[in-house]
C-alpha cells in the first residue's frame, strides 16, 4: 500500500513540475554563477587547483547569497556544463 502511495506522490510531483515548466517557471534554486565566475574557475583549474580551493576563491556576486562562496559541487557542475558545451559545439 505504501509503495502505491509513494508512486502516486511521485507522479503528482512530476505533473506539477511539468505544469510549472509550461507556465515558464523554473524548478530548483536560483542561478549563482555568471560568466566572470566561470572564467575565473577555468583559470584556476588550469593552475591545477582543487575544486575546494577554487570554490574558496570565488564569490557570488548577485542574489540572496551575494558575498558567499559557491559550494565545490556548484563549481564542479559549472565546469562540467562548460566542458560539455565545448564538446558538443566541436562535434
Amino acid at each position: 500500500m505504501s509503495g502505491m502511495e509513494r508512486e502516486y506522490i511521485c507522479d503528482r510531483t512530476l505533473e506539477g513540475h511539468e505544469s510549472a515548466r509550461k507556465r515558464g517557471k523554473t524548478i530548483g534554486g536560483a542561478v549563482v554563477t555568471d560568466a566572470d565566475m566561470l572564467a575565473m574557475a577555468l583559470h584556476l583549474r588550469d593552475q591545477e587547483m582543487s575544486l575546494r580551493d577554487i570554490a574558496k576563491r570565488l564569490v557570488i556576486t548577485t542574489g540572496a547569497k551575494k558575498g558567499q562562496h559557491p559550494s565545490p559541487a556548484t563549481v564542479m557542475r559549472m565546469l562540467r556544463e562548460h566542458d560539455e558545451q565545448i564538446t558538443t559545439t566541436r562535434a
